[in-house]
Order: structure tokens, then C-alpha cells, then sequence
């Protein structure tokens, strides 16, 4: 597999912490999150990865090069406008020609992707489906913030709702912003326009009958959005319980 990493957005909700940084490259615990996501990715053989960039793009083309460093071969996609998650994969489509991984950037989390990609695969196969989504499924302390899903009993996707209005909350099990993707998706993503995967393209392939699968966290797993105040000090404070370093 292959991996887009989302790291283009500005983090405005963090004031002046991402004035001059993009949000991943804030530290969480020793090192930069960023760096703990390509760890991550390596620790299960995905050595190409790809990285949108927008806001204070040069911050991590400085910070990582290459990838070398990291035993990895980076790839950087700089967008001068905003495209959205979905567009962001759109435009890496030539690189994102083999099933691969999307990972928000702003996410802390130590998610078994092996068991995420295993239950994709199986679902696919159970199913004679060539092509799939999964979403990595969390229960969030805020369901009007996220994109809340209805799964059947062997978990596929029965319903998605994007940032609901108080009134249409129906869960907390929500996306957590870690999915499998198969390359064939991207045709459904049309080209050189803003478009977003929580937004766009989740509710687009749910109408179109394309198979999307949830898989809920496992009791050791954990996620946690940086992209507030308080989230990113409940990732600093996690880390340092669980004693983690890079």
C-alpha cells in the first residue's frame, strides 16, 4: 500500500500555535506529530507516502526532505488553493495507483492498521466487490463536529452524515479520519475543483451503491483530534500516560 497524509490546512482554531506551522508539525510529546504518522506508516511497510501541503509548506519539506531520513520516500503536493481532502487525493491520482491509506493529519492515534487493512480486504472479498472504502471508527465526545456513521451487522455502511445539526445526531461512532482506499474512487472525484471526503465524496459513493465499510476501534486503540485547544492538550496529556517517544 501507498499512503496521503493531509497536511494543507491552516489550524486556525489553534491560534497562534499555527501561525508559522502547519497543524501536524505541532509537537505531540518528543517530535513533531507528523513524524510520528510516517513512523507509524512505516511500521507497516508503506514506504511511499505522499504529503499535501498548503499552509507553511517549506516548515516539512525542511523538516523531512526526502524521506531518507525517515527510511521512506516522501512525495509533496503543494495546492496554492485549497482542495478539500477528496481533491487533495485527486490531484496525487498517478501516485495513488495502488490500494493506499488516508490519514488527516491532525490525528493522534496508534490504530492497528493491519487489522484495519485485513477486515477491508476480507470485506471486499466476501462481498466480489473489486473496490472499497473503509473508515477506522471512533466514539466521539463531539458528533455534531464529525461524520457519523450507521453501520449493518457485518460492517458495511448504511448511512453517513457530515457535521449533523444537533437535531440529526443519530450516533457517536464516527469516521476517525483514517481510511482504506481502493484507487478506483478517484474517478469519482472530479478534477481541479475543491472537493472533500467527509463533505463530497462519502454521501456521493453512498448513493452510488460503492462499497463502504466501518471498522470500530479495538479497546487498546485510541484516536485523538489535535485540531482544538483542549484536543491538543488531551494528545500531549496521553502521550505523556503512555509514555510514548519516537
Amino acid at each position: 500500500m501507498k499512503a496521503l497524509i493531509l497536511a494543507a490546512g491552516k489550524g486556525t482554531r489553534l491560534g497562534s500555535l499555527t501561525e508559522n506551522y502547519p497543524k501536524p508539525m505541532l509537537a505531540v510529546g518528543d517530535q513533531p506529530l507528523l513524524a510520528r504518522h510516517i513512523q507509524w506508516l512505516r511500521g507497516y511497510g508503506i514506504m511511499q507516502i505522499a504529503v499535501n501541503l498548503h499552509h507553511a509548506p517549506d516548515v516539512v519539506r525542511d523538516y523531512f526532505g526526502d524521506g531518507r531520513r525517515y527510511g521512506v520516500d516522501l512525495t509533496y503536493s503543494y495546492e496554492p488553493e485549497l482542495m478539500g481532502t477528496a481533491g487533495a487525493a485527486k490531484r496525487l491520482e498517478r501516485f495513488l495507483d495502488e490500494r493506499f491509506v488516508v490519514l488527516y493529519g491532525d490525528v493522534f492515534t496508534n490504530v492497528d492498521l493491519a487489522r484495519l487493512a485485513s477486515f477491508h480486504a476480507r470485506g471486499l472479498a466476501e462481498r466480489g466487490a473489486d473496490a472499497g472504502l473503509t473508515m477506522s471508527l471512533y466514539h466521539a465526545p463531539n458528533p455534531m463536529e464529525c461524520g457519523l456513521v450507521d453501520l449493518d451487522s457485518a460492517g458495511r455502511v448504511r448511512r453517513f452524515v457530515e457535521k449533523p445539526l444537533a437535531q440529526e445526531v443519530f450516533t457517536d461512532l464516527a469516521n476517525s479520519g483514517i481510511l482504506i482506499c481502493d484507487p478506483a474512487l478517484l474517478s469519482k472525484v472530479p478534477a481541479a475543483v475543491a472537493y472533500d471526503f467527509g463533505r463530497d465524496l462519502l454521501p456521493d459513493l453512498l448513493a452510488s451503491g460503492f462499497l463502504m465499510m466501518g471498522l470500530p476501534l479495538a479497546g487498546d486503540e485510541y484516536v485523538v483530534d489535535i485540531g482544538t485547544p483542549a484536543g491538543y492538550m488531551h494528545a500531549q496529556d496521553l502521550a505523556c500516560a503512555l509514555g510514548v517517544r519516537g
